[in-house]
């Protein structure tokens, strides 16, 4: 690390410090969005520390001519990690401004975003409601593991909805009501937050987040940027961002969940939101649809096969729901379609979610690396020594 780099480093570490974590502060856009600057956010709450490490990550089954980056949103802050708590400075901030005392969101039964949500609002003061899809109505058979176990620790109150529940039919009108019945019944001013916290207002996150990866000095090299894509606010940010900037960085959303239309069509909705009028969504993000696999939140063998592979090869840990899928895609495209991408040097955002790979799903993997590695070693009695 250069001086320089170290001390700005060192700046921004002693200006998070001194910050007030949780605080509610005073915001200034980057000036290169003077053409949204109108419906910017004013204040945001402190909760992440801006500059994520890079590093490269060389990982198994990256084709030749490829360079790999990956920017560690994983590392952001224990139960606070990943991509939404960025979307969620604003959104919270936005909250407190309105007078709010609760928060309502929703997203499925291992959601990041829900658990981020529980727990930041938590953090100020405020008390969280979740509406969580399940494939049980039952809590006994739902059980409490990974992010969910997290939502009840914070005591989120948790209303399970069907799986295949539609955001704007099914769970608009359910959170719209308990908003409504809490506010006559309680007083309470409940803040709706969707799904993600991918709106005008939770984008800002990501677009934040470019101007410090601006600040680290990422995109002297790098000419992609590659996320996973499951409600779409991340990568609409980073590639207005893009785009604001005038910068000829190509942003690549690797869809986790619904397809292409339905992404271009959300994100359309964020820029026209923002009053971004000289672009369109198809314009500035590369959608990336076929790796789904068995559907969101679901795992094939082969998808958890390669997450541990990565692991034991790099120590970098992968999500099950989000990043495995991301990269996995990003793989086979770098392999099967490398005119894709802009050029070979590509930045991989890992947008966190530890806690969903805790939900059980990888036991019957890792018990059969366990026996097929011989990783478990009893050493009980010392008369019979392990075989190392």
């Amino acid at each position: 690390m250069n001086n320089n780099r170290l001390r700005r480093l060192i700046r921004s570490m002693s200006s998070f410090l001194h910050s007030g974590y949780g605080s509610v502060v005073s915001y200034e856009p980057p000036s290169w969005c003077s053409s949204i600057s109108q419906r910017a956010p004013r204040s945001r709450v402190v909760f992440c520390h801006g500059d994520t490490p890079i590093h490269r990550w060389n990982i198994p089954g990256l084709p030749d001519g490829f360079r790999l980056w990956v920017k560690r949103e994983d590392v952001a802050g224990g139960p606070l990690m990943g991509n939404k708590v960025r979307k969620l400075e604003f959104l919270l901030a936005d909250a407190k401004q309105q007078g709010a005392d609760s928060v309502i969101t929703c997203g499925g039964i291992q959601s990041n975003h829900c658990r981020a949500t529980a727990v930041a609002a938590k953090e100020i003061g405020m008390k969280p409601y979740l509406l969580l899809r399940s494939s049980d109505e039952d809590p006994d058979v739902v059980g409490v593991s990974g992010n969910l176990l997290l939502d009840v620790l914070v005591d989120a109150t948790i209303m399970l909805v069907p799986k295949r529940a539609k955001f704007v039919a099914d769970l608009l009108p359910r959170m719209q009501y308990v908003v409504d019945e809490l506010k006559s019944k309680h007083g309470a001013n409940v803040y709706q937050i969707p799904l993600g916290g991918s709106n005008g207002m939770g984008t800002w996150g990501y677009i934040e987040a470019y101007r410090k990866m601006l600040e680290q000095g990422v995109f002297s090299h790098v000419t992609d940027v590659v996320v996973a894509c499951g409600s779409g606010g991340t990568s609409c940010g980073l590639a207005l961002a893009s785009h604001l900037t005038g910068a000829t960085i190509r942003v690549h959303g690797i869809s986790v969940a619904d397809d292409r239309f339905y992404f271009h069509s959300h994100c359309n909705k964020i820029l026209t939101e923002l009053g971004v009028t000289d672009v369109t969504a198809e314009d500035i993000l590369d959608v990336v649809d076929g790796y789904k696999g068995r559907g969101y939140g679901e795992s094939t063998d082969e998808e958890l096969q390669l997450l541990t592979l990565i692991a034991r090869e790099t120590g970098v840990l992968l999500d099950p729901t989000y990043t495995l899928k991301a990269v996995r895609g990003m793989l086979e495209e770098m392999k099967t379609n490398p005119s894709r991408f802009a050029g070979r040097n590509v930045l991989f955002i890992h947008t966190g979610g530890l806690y969903g790979m805790m939900d059980g799903r990888l036991d019957v993997t890792m018990r059969k690396q366990i026996a097929d590695r011989q990783q478990i070693l009893s050493y009980f009695s010392t008369d019979k020594p392990p075989q190392l």
